[in-house]
């Protein structure tokens, strides 16, 4: 299914909410949907006023009676069926008391046409109206959740405001027997998981008035979550096998899903406790205890990390095709373990550069020249780097030891949880970050003042500007074509200055000792991009980079870190497995 087909409706259950329910309506009717709100057996008063507010919104309200009260699991799934024999791909589901914020649903609609397939939940955000109790007593479901499978996927189980593709869910409800009332919202979502549906997670916030209605029964619905929960367990355990063999098997994505994930959608993997207990035996117990423990996290994100395992599986037959030689790593676990292994020793390379852990010898140039008479001259520069390598850990020295003034120019949104840490080993680390967004006139003139200051400007041309509407430039990279960032090269022209290229490896001298070897070199003492020959001058100056990439990815070929379709094009589907020399690269 593409995003186009998508047919969305809004799916409400009701049990005596009538104060709040004309207000949850009109809050939705502005957004244009359809709406199938489902009253279990509410009584008079609330008849009396869902009656009426079917005539107000004839044209985009349905209204479903229950004889009785069934429980919300009950309306849920007869609104889910209902909608479904109406023609509709799929539901947003959103509970009538109005806790949940409307003004999101664009956002959950957004996340639908991004990746049809998957299942919408909503991330609550809580203000301070959240009784603590509910607050804390999530986490016990959510652990339950987290172990039925295995997996931290479903990061809230029991959020009311989710969307539902309706063919998956209704082949779910229409085969296995679920429960009806408030156990429904998590055990629909475990079976889900079990039969390999796709998640995505939106933040939504969510208010508790003060005088609400809550049809929470303590006793007995904390009972059948309980029993809900013992099923789930003894199913997961039958499953064991499977779901085991699931972590190490792709998912199964629709070609327009994986066409529109672009690099800034993929999610920061792991907690910000991991990475800062990390960070805590790194300063307590070094880096060479520390790093022992990289091998059994990098062997579960290997397992559980289809996505980035088959985006590694792509790069190496790429690689192995544009140099097919014995050296050149062959595609396959091996060789994604050791990419992965190397970059969680790159990150734990940076912390130990931020915090002192590491000497100035063990980072040398290969040939300094360039960089010693630029530093000299005073003068500013925009340099291009990639995600090759190190190059945090070079501004970390620079910083550090006052050599030059180096300022990252990054999207720090997309890794804030390591960058949170990172923050804490040192004072200066974000005071040289500037987040962008993508490189406009601007971004042009906040950069001008600082190459006037004599800093070098740090940016990556090895990523596809952060949405959808940046532009690119094609250019041949490891046999095939790729788009670039034109960025780094309209913001070269617009700030009139040298610009160098910049890698830094992870190489072993003669002796076997383990360093960082800094490669410096010239790219152009300005670039000019004349109105009429702009294209051109942008796809040269793209290509001339894509081969200097190209050569360094040849040379340390498990130090690109990119995991992700780096050769896909968002909007455009691609064949999966797709590479120059018709080689099967799914993981």
């Amino acid at each position: 299914m593409s995003g186009a087909s998508v047919r969305t409706c809004i799916v409400i259950p009701i049990y005596n909410h009538k104060d709040a329910i004309g207000g949850t309506l009109a809050r939705l009717a502005v957004h244009g949907l359809p709406m199938f709100v489902v009253d279990d057996g509410s009584d008079e008063a609330t008849q009396a006023v869902l009656a009426q507010l079917a005539a107000h919104y004839a044209e985009q309200m349905t209204l479903l009676r229950l004889p009785e009260n069934g429980g919300k699991g009950a309306a849920v799934m007869a609104g889910l069926r209902a909608a479904r024999r109406a023609g509709y791909t799929h539901a947003l589901q959103i509970d009538a008391d109005g806790q949940h914020d409307a003004n999101d649903v664009p956002a959950f609609l957004a996340a639908a046409r991004a990746e049809p397939d998957a299942v919408i939940l909503g991330r609550p955000v809580y203000d301070e109206s959240v009784p603590k109790s509910r607050l804390y007593g999530r986490y016990v479901t959510h652990v339950w959740v987290w172990i039925e499978t295995l997996s931290f996927t479903i990061r809230d189980s029991m959020c009311g405001f989710r969307l539902y593709p309706l063919d998956a869910v209704c082949a779910l409800i229409d085969s296995v027997r679920l429960g009806t009332r408030m156990d429904f919202d998590i055990e629909i979502l475990v079976r889900l998981h079990w039969r390999r549906v796709a998640f995505r997670t939106v933040p939504t916030r969510v208010t508790y008035a003060t005088d609400g209605v809550s049809h929470f029964d303590v006793l007995w619905d904390n009972v059948r979550i309980s029993a809900s929960h013992t099923r789930l367990v003894c199913g997961m355990l039958l499953r064991l096998p499977m779901l085991l063999a699931h972590k190490a098997m792709p998912r199964r994505t629709s070609a327009h899903a994986r066409a529109e994930t672009g690099w800034w959608r993929v999610a920061e993997r792991g907690s910000r406790l991991g990475m800062a207990l990390l960070a805590l035996s790194c300063r307590f117990f070094g880096m060479r205890f520390t790093g022992l423990w990289l091998h059994p996290i990098v062997g579960y994100f290997l397992l559980t990390g289809r996505d980035a395992r088959a985006a590694s599986h792509r790069y190496f037959a790429h690689l192995q095709h544009a140099a097919p030689d014995a050296r050149t790593p062959r595609p396959g676990w091996r060789s994604a373990y050791r990419q992965m292994l190397a970059f969680a020793q790159s990150g734990l390379d940076k912390l130990a550069a931020w915090s002192g852990r590491i000497a100035e010898d063990d980072v040398v140039f290969d040939e300094p020249a360039a960089f010693e008479a630029l530093v000299q001259s005073g003068r500013g520069a925009l340099v291009i780097g990639a995600h090759l390598g190190n190059l945090e850990m070079t501004r970390a020295l620079a910083v550090r030891n006052g050599h030059a003034k180096v300022t990252a120019i990054v999207y720090t949104e997309h890794a804030k949880r390591f960058n949170s840490v990172l923050s804490t080993a040192h004072g200066d680390f974000a005071k040289r970050l500037m987040q962008v967004s993508d490189f406009g006139p601007e971004t042009s003139m906040m950069m001008k003042e600082r190459i006037d200051a004599g800093e070098l400007l740090v940016i990556v041309g090895d990523r596809v500007p952060a949405r959808e509407s940046g532009r690119t430039a094609d250019a041949r990279f490891l046999g095939a074509t790729a788009p670039f960032a034109q960025g780094p090269y309209v913001l070269a022209h617009a700030l009139g200055c040298p610009v160098y290229l910049f890698f830094c490896l992870k190489e072993r001298d003669a002796s076997g000792r383990a360093r960082y070897r800094l490669y410096f070199e010239p790219f152009a003492e300005r670039i000019a991009l004349p109105r009429r020959e702009r294209a051109q001058h942008i796809a040269a100056w793209a290509q001339r980079y894509a081969s200097r990439l190209e050569h360094y990815c040849r040379k340390a070929p498990y130090q690109w870190f990119n995991f992700f379709d780096f050769w896909a094009r968002p909007g455009k589907a691609t064949t999966e497995g797709a590479t120059p020399g018709g080689n099967d690269v799914r993981a």
